[in-house]
């Protein structure tokens, strides 16, 4: 049976790879097809809502503006959080999805600890919209391991 259009959930793909031109041509171009390939309507921000020119503050505003509707409005989000620290406004979308209580989803990547506990690889506050007991169900370490149907990101997207 096909999706009809009203059952596709939206998610945020939370990400700083767009600031790089070899990022979006690689692992941001591969972990928008691989959440589309699995029914996801991926509302990445670069994509949607910085087509204009940053260097005029008005528009710097509103790009934050429509990043900030977008978290809001979307049904989960999917945040890189790669980096020592992650990128600051990932982790501000983060913090906006996880107060929403949005379904929430991270992806790192990268090898390197920056935590401040034994338990979860980056601050323990990024880790507050997943749950407390099979958190790594909803944490993602390579983009071939997104698919699996066994995560929580695919039996999300089922409901």
């Amino acid at each position: 049976m096909a999706m009809t259009q009203s059952s596709v959930k939206t998610l945020y793909l939370a990400n700083p790879y767009g600031f790089s031109g070899q990022q979006r041509a690689g692992p941001l171009r591969d972990i928008v097809r691989v959440l589309s390939g699995m029914g996801a309507e991926v509302w990445e921000p670069f994509e949607r809502n910085n087509q204009i020119d940053v260097s005029v503050s008005a528009n710097a505003y509103r790009i934050g503006q429509a990043d900030k509707r977008d978290v809001l409005a979307a049904d989960g989000i999917f945040a890189v959080i790669d980096g020592e620290p992650p990128d600051a406004g990932v982790m501000v979308e983060l913090g906006m999805a996880i107060a929403a209580g949005k379904a929430t989803f991270l992806f790192r990547d990268d090898f390197r600890v920056c935590s401040d506990n034994d338990f979860y690889p980056v601050n323990l506050m990024a880790f507050m919209g997943l749950p407390k007991e099979g958190w790594r169900d909803w944490y993602y370490t390579r983009i071939d391991d997104i698919p699996n149907p066994d995560k929580a990101l695919a039996r999300w997207l089922c409901k």
